[in-house]
This record gives structure tokens, sequence and C-alpha cells, in this order.
């Protein structure tokens, strides 16, 4: 089994190498899929054979509740900033008179131009060329180890192929978003009637620190490359040095330049302030380095920033236009968020009519006014937002822009949280956006995924008076679809037959699709595997959620609340008489031994070879028994990070063995 996992992971680096750096594809998809799920598989069967550096990390799934700091062995710096030709001709002169004249006599100075990615700095720790550790930049001395999320990463290298390989390198890069996926990625959140995410640099931010690995896999971050470090190294440039690294598989992006002058990289700088816009990320300037390091070595460092790089910073491209008027949207959680609409206008590349305004605080701090000129910029590069107002076009005794105090959709009074920044509706049983938003959430293709019917539907539907709850929807005839202006007699039946078969759809979506506040499809996928069933989930105490891996308490309280309230007991009770599936299937388990048996397991926190659902598994694969709960009955309490106090103190109380997941592997 060691010889067969080997040679799988050993193939799928050679072919993830060949597909990311060489752009070829040397089998087809399908058959790499099976490679991986073999290697998955028997990973599974013997976790104690897996390579931590195996392919299979590029899925994802190990949950990290606390990311551990770690010191960085090179400080990560910072760069100093420069906005115009004189400022970048000057740091020129400043270094120059630093350095000796016989560096002057026997150096010549050169730059190396790279793009400023608008990302994620990250650094990559190789030892032996194996990857050890991913650490973000922190406060530049110490930073957040996300080795789990890091790996997902399909143009990080997670085994070096070639030749003279340092024993110990550092490489230091920028996480970005592809813009076509940070675009995507909103495209669901607004199908689901959820926030948009403000910029690809806050969102791949945001991303690295999820907790599940499986997540941040799924949203398809990238990574360039821009700095090497490490002892003896034998390069005498910075251009030589990302050579080597595209030659070891990693990703540097094509759009370097080594300049022979200051006049040189002022010509760069002018070619791509308008170039960058066609790059798939987004980008803020140029950092410009001294290539030879021997004058890097020279210059040295400040205690902020190195003398020998800068960064020259791009002026956003900012428009301007009249606010025409200020509407207001109620979302699916009763959520109220301004949208400026404004004359339209040409702002990098696209034409611009709208942009959200946030909140209350946002309109204040703006002092916007009906009719008043606004600067427009495009915040990340992707999203519009106004960020000033010249007051000197101000139409005299123009009218305030004041937030509304009342739902304009059913006249209820609005409340604001003193911790929260948006202002809600709490109508969410009588305000018909909110009503029609959970419909419109329940049947999304991430939920329910009933074919025939859309938004368009659910507000005809509701406007006839045929539905108020998504159980309603179970209960609609061939005829009543008929009668609406929308329906013939094929989308009539292809809407009934979609109903019929979303009564199979599984418990985590149905649980995700109930709509939850803060339960997103990963918290409904980790809620519905650990209760096994809607009644767990509905008796479950506050810290029996919390101990759910990537359960916080903000979560487990909109779970008891959801709960606590009849009228959904009562709605799920109608949507279990109409078929649909509150229960997890048990799948069949391959007996692999009986050296469990009549041994019986609780099973507490998260864990590093096994997620809780396939530790329960291989329990019951060999034999053993599981328990709900913690009782003089129970053999062992399997402790993972973060397990339950109130479990701990009992089983102590009553004397049960409590176990590691090392000491469960020794078990078995």
């Amino acid at each position: 089994m060691k010889e067969r996992i080997d040679f799988l992971s050993q193939k799928l680096h050679f072919l993830n190498a060949q597909y990311y750096q060489n752009s070829k594809s040397e089998v087809t998809d399908y058959q790499f899929d099976l490679l991986l799920k073999e290697l998955q598989l028997l990973e599974t069967q013997f976790p104690e054979l897996k390579n931590p550096n195996s392919p299979t990390e590029r899925v994802g799934g190990t949950i990290t509740k606390n990311f551990k700091n770690v010191n960085h062995r090179y400080p990560m710096l910072s760069l100093s900033n420069t906005y115009s030709k004189d400022e970048l001709f000057d740091w020129e002169n400043k270094f120059i008179k630093l350095l000796p004249t016989s560096v002057l006599e026997n150096h010549k100075i050169s730059f190396f131009c790279e793009q400023k990615f608008d990302g994620v700095a990250i650094s990559l720790i190789y030892e032996n060329g194996q990857l050890k550790q991913a650490i973000t930049r922190g406060d530049g001395q110490k930073g957040d180890d996300i080795t789990a999320n890091a790996k997902t990463i399909s143009s990080i290298p997670l085994v070096i192929i070639g030749d003279n390989i340092p024993p110990y390198f550092e490489v230091r890069g920028e996480v970005y978003f592809p813009l076509a996926n940070f675009e995507k990625l909103n495209k669901e959140q607004e199908e689901l009637g959820e926030q948009l995410y403000a910029n690809p640099r806050n969102t791949a931010s945001g991303t690295l620190k999820l907790q599940d690995s499986a997540e941040v896999a799924r949203r398809g971050l990238d990574c360039f490359m821009y700095y090497l470090l490490g002892e003896n190294l034998p390069f005498i440039s910075h251009e030589e040095s990302m050579k080597q690294l595209e030659k070891w598989g990693f990703q540097v992006s094509n759009t370097y330049q080594k300049c022979e002058s200051i006049e040189q990289v002022w010509n760069y700088i002018e070619i791509w302030e308008t170039k960058r816009l066609n790059l798939p990320l987004a980008t803020d300037g140029i950092v410009i380095k001294i290539d030879d390091f021997f004058i890097q070595s020279e210059l040295g460092l400040t205690s902020k920033s190195p003398r020998w790089a800068i960064a020259f910073k791009f002026k956003a491209e900012s428009v301007a236009t009249i606010l025409e008027k200020v509407t207001f949207q109620v979302g699916r959680t009763g959520a109220i968020t301004p949208v400026a609409n404004m004359k339209p206008v040409l702002l990098a590349g696209t034409t611009i009519k709208r942009a959200t305004l946030h909140n209350e605080d946002e309109i204040l701090r703006l002092d916007l006014h009906e009719g008043d000129t606004v600067f427009v910029e495009k915040g990340g590069e992707i999203i519009p937002k106004i960020t000033s107002v010249d007051i000197s076009k101000r139409v005299f005794n123009s009218p305030k822009i004041l937030f509304i105090k009342k739902c304009l959709e059913c006249g209820t009074e609005l409340e604001r949280k003193p911790e929260e920044s948006a202002w809600f509706c709490p109508n969410e049983k009588g305000c018909p956006p909110q009503i029609k938003g959970r419909i419109a959430h329940f049947i999304h293709r991430k939920a329910m995924n009933i074919d025939g019917l859309g938004e368009e539907t659910v507000d005809s539907l509701f406007e006839a008076g045929l539905i108020k709850t998504y159980a309603d929807l179970y209960e609609l005839s061939f005829n009543q679809l008929l009668s609406l202006e929308r329906f013939a007699e094929k989308s009539a039946q292809n809407a009934i037959d979609g109903l019929k078969k979303s009564v199979e759809i599984p418990f985590e979506k149905v649980l995700f699709g109930l709509g939850i506040k803060f339960v997103g499809s990963t918290v409904a996928d980790k809620l519905a595997k650990n209760f096994k069933n809607i009644e767990n989930l509905q008796n479950a105490s506050l810290e029996e959620l919390v101990s759910t891996p990537e359960i916080g308490e903000k979560i487990a309280l909109s779970v008891r609340a959801w709960f606590s309230d009849l009228e959904n007991i009562h709605l799920i009770e109608k949507l279990k008489s109409f078929g649909l599936q509150f229960k997890i299937e048990e799948k069949e388990i391959t007996n692999e031994s009986e050296v469990l048996k009549g041994l019986t397991f609780v099973i507490s926190g998260t864990f590093n070879t096994f997620s809780r659902e396939e530790l329960q598994d291989k329990i019951v694969a060999n034999g053993g028994k599981i328990l709900s709960g913690v009782s003089g009955k129970l053999n062992y309490l399997v402790a993972g990070e973060n397990m339950g106090p109130s479990k701990l103190e009992k089983a102590n109380k009553l004397g049960v063995k409590i176990i590691s997941e090392s000491e469960f592997l020794l078990l078995l």
C-alpha cells in the first residue's frame, strides 16, 4: 500500500507540475480525478501512510479552529511609497549618496520592476524540497500558520522537482483573488440574497483565515511569487533568483522587466498604468527593486522597510457624476442597504450607474444631498464606490439624503443593534421582500435546486396569494401555475416535476435552504453531519452547538433562536409531511476488523487526520459503537482540539478514559 500511495503521489505531483507550470495536459480531467480518488481512498484506509504534502491536500478538508502564531526567520517588511516621477528620481539620488565610491565604480545599478499585486503577503518555507509551512505577514515579525489553506492553492508547489535544491529556503509571494473567481463568488452571494464582498483583496485575506480548507479550495485563490530568501544561495541578482523560482515550478508573473536606468523604470510605469487594467487580478502600483544583491546588502534596511526597494502607487481612477437619488433595498435577512443611483459614467472601461453606500454611517460621512456631484472610484478595481462630494457644485438648499426610519415595503419601524452597522426591518414574517427572499433562497441551486422555479416565479406566486412560506410551494397544483402569466403547460409541468424531485435533496442542503441566519452552505453541512437529523439539531444545547467544528457562538445563538420559534417548528413538520429529507442517510460502512468490538466511544473536538464523521465511520468499521453522550457505560472519550468542557468534566468525574487521536490510532 505504501508503494502504491507513493506512486500515486509522485504521479499526481508530476501531472500538476506539467499542467500548472508547462501548460501540458498529459491525461484527461477524468483520468486525473480517478487517480486522485484512489489516493484519497487509500489515505483514508491507511492514514499513517499519508504524506503531509500529498496531492489530496489540494482538495482541502482540514478544520483549523485556531491559527498558530509563528515567528518569521526573516522579517516581512513593508515598502516605502512614492506617488510621482520626482519622488521616484529623488529615491535614486538618496540611495546613490549612501553608497561608497568603490561600489559605484564596480557595480552597475539596474532595477527590477514588477506589478504590485493587491493581495495578501505570504511566506512559504521549504525544507528538503517539501513545503513545510505557510505564514501570513502578520505584524512583520510574526504571522499566522495557514499551511493547510495554502496547500489548496494549485500554483503553490507542495514538492519541488529539480536539481540543486537548497535544504532550506523561503519564498515570498502575494495570494490574490482572480477577478473572474471573485465575480463568480459575488454572483453566488447575490443569487442567495447575501451581502456582496467588497473587494478581492479583503476577500482573499478572509478566505485564507477560513477554518475549513475545503471551502478555501472551492473559492479558487491564486498566488504570484516575488522574492527568494535563504542562506548562501548562489545568486548575485534578484533577476537570477526569480528565473530559478520559475525553473522550480513557482508561478512568477510574466509582467516583470529588468531596467538599466531610472528613466526606463519610469517608461515601464507609464506603460503599465493603463495596461494593468487588462490583467486578471487587481494591482495598485509598481514595485521597484535594485537588482544587484551586493548593492542591496550595502544599502541595508531601516526599521520598517528596505532602502533598496520602493513602491510606486497609482492613483485610483476617479470620475465625477451626478447623484440622482438614493434607494433603499430590503434583503432576505431584513438588512437595509442604501444604493446610489447616478447619471451613467464611464469608469475603468465600464459604464457605472449604481454604487452601494453600505449603511447610514457612510451617508453621514459623505454628507450627501440630492443632485450632488460625486466622485466615484472602483474599490479593488471592481466595486464602484462614492469617495467624496464636490461641495462647490452643490445646489443651494438641495435636500439632505436621510436614512429611512420605516421599512418602505411594510412600514415597520427599523431597528439597529448597538454592535451592528446596518438597520434592519424586524418584521421578518410580514415584510414582502423578506418573505420572498427566503423562498427564493430555498429554491436556489445550492439549496433545494428546484428546476422550473426562479425569483420572478416566486414574485408572481406571492403576489397572487398562492404562497407565504416555502412549504406552500409543495401544495401548488398544475392548474394554479398554469393560471399565472409566466406559465404555459410545459413550464408548469416542469415546475411540478422539479418540486417532486426536490424531496430527494439531502438533509444538509435542506438545512441550508431553511434560511437560518448565519447558516451558510458550509455551516449547514457541518451541522447536518454532526447532529445527523433535525431532531438532534433542534434539541442541541448552546454548548453542543459551539463544540461543532466551524460553529461559533454567534451561529449557535442564531440556531437556538430559530428553533425556539414555534412557527418554524410547524414549518419543518409541514415539510416533513411532503417527504423532504431531515436526516443524514447512514452510508454502508465496510467492515475492516473487529479490533474495537464491544468498546464504546464519544468524540469531541476537531482532529488532524480525520473529520469527526470519518472518525465515527472508522470506529464502526472496526467493530466499535458510538454513544450520544458521556456516561458510566462509556469506554473512551476521543478528545480533539477545542473539545466541549462539559464532556471533559463529566468523563473525569466518571473515570472514563480520555484518549487523543494518536492514541486512538494505536488502538487500531
